[in-house]
């Protein structure tokens, strides 16, 4: 877990959307399409950042969760809870003030998080861009 008894706030905030950036690049790696990013900060007690990701179909919603599980693993980042079953064609992993939303389109479309929470501060994840090669 990231700790958020000790440091600045501030310091919190980095860490934590350090943790983010780090996760969206995983979930990247797995060829997650559309990720966004919503920070809810003080708009929600349940967390401070929804990360929504879509996958093509059920194995490839695993292969995303357990990319993420490495990376959170690696991190040493708080693993609260997770859904395992991926024939709902929605995903939920909950690493603490983090919480990691992995849907299929159709799925993505139904529940539509992005309107729900259309207060949130939301940006588009962008990967970093590939160096050119040497010529």
């Amino acid at each position: 877990m990231i700790e958020t008894t000790t440091g600045t706030s501030e310091e919190n905030r980095a860490a934590t959307s350090e943790l983010v950036k780090a996760c969206c690049r995983a979930l990247d790696g797995k060829k997650a399409e559309d990720i966004k990013i919503l920070y809810l900060g003080s708009k929600s007690t349940i967390a401070d950042y929804f990360v929504i990701a879509t996958g093509t179909s059920s194995p490839h919603l695993r292969a995303m969760r357990i990319a993420l599980e490495k990376e959170l693993d690696a991190r040493k980042a708080s693993l609260l809870g997770m859904d395992v079953n991926g024939d709902s064609g929605w995903l939920v992993v909950d690493a603490d003030n983090i919480i990691f939303h992995l849907f299929t389109k159709t799925m993505r479309e139904r529940y539509a998080l992005e309107k729900l929470w259309k207060d949130a501060d939301i940006s588009v994840f962008e990967p970093d861009p590939v160096p050119a090669m040497a010529q």
